[in-house]
Formats: structure tokens, C-alpha cells, sequence
């Protein structure tokens, strides 16, 4: 059974950092791209960011560009979000997820496996 296992999610400060990792099992994804997406309270679930499989290319929302730092580790099957300079909009769940090919993807569509979320809150 395919699972991610989102960690890392907690209660911040406006410009403070944290760090999640999505670890997946079941299966290996070395040869394909992941995500990052966020859902805030009574919006739509957004694109933050994504890596290709090699871990070479990555793409980013704007809106996270310059704050957060997507990478990943194919030996431990696990990727990472590096978060700085967060703000209180920042706030939401925030959801791994594998694509289905090796590219890096904001597309929705093109990921086949989710996690169930990790929640992070910026305030002070």
C-alpha cells in the first residue's frame, strides 16, 4: 500500500521557518516529480511547489518564489519543504503528493498519490 506521511507542521511566528518532509513508502518515486499543495480555511487547494524526479528541475508558486525551498532525498524516499520568512497567509494544510511522470508539475491532475496534510498556522 502507497502512503506519504507528512511531518513537520506546527505553530510558527510571522518571519520565523519551518521545515516538512513527506516520507513515502510502499513504493519507490525516484523517477517521479512531487509536490507541495496547500489548502487555507475556505479557500481553494493551491500549487506550491513541485521537483522532478532527479531532484534537477523545481518550480515554485510565485507567491511562496524566494521563501521556500522544495528538494528531496531518493535514498530515503523523502522530500522536503524548507519554509522562511513565513507569513500569516502562509497558513494552511499543506499536502505531499506524487506525480505520475518524472517532470515538475503545479498541475492538480498530473499527481496520483496524496498525503493526508500537515497543518501550519503563522502567528504571533
Amino acid at each position: 500500500q502507497v502512503q506519504l506521511v507528512e511531518s513537520g507542521g506546527g505553530l510558527v511566528q510571522p518571519g520565523g521557518s519551518l521545515r516538512l518532509s513527506c516520507a513515502a513508502s510502499g513504493r519507490t518515486f525516484s523517477r517521479n516529480g512531487m509536490g507541495w499543495f496547500r489548502q487555507a480555511p475556505g479557500k481553494e487547494c493551491e500549487f506550491a511547489a513541485a521537483i522532478s524526479g532527479s531532484g534537477r528541475s523545481t518550480y515554485y508558486a510565485d507567491s511562496v518564489k524566494g521563501r521556500f525551498t522544495i528538494s528531496r532525498d531518493n535514498a530515503k524516499n523523502t522530500v522536503f519543504l524548507q519554509m522562511n520568512s513565513l507569513e500569516p497567509e502562509d497558513t494552511a494544510v499543506y499536502y505531499c503528493a506524487a506525480a505520475r511522470g518524472p517532470g515538475a508539475t503545479m498541475s492538480r491532475g498530473d499527481y496520483d498519490y496524496w498525503g493526508q496534510g500537515t497543518q501550519v498556522t503563522v502567528s504571533s
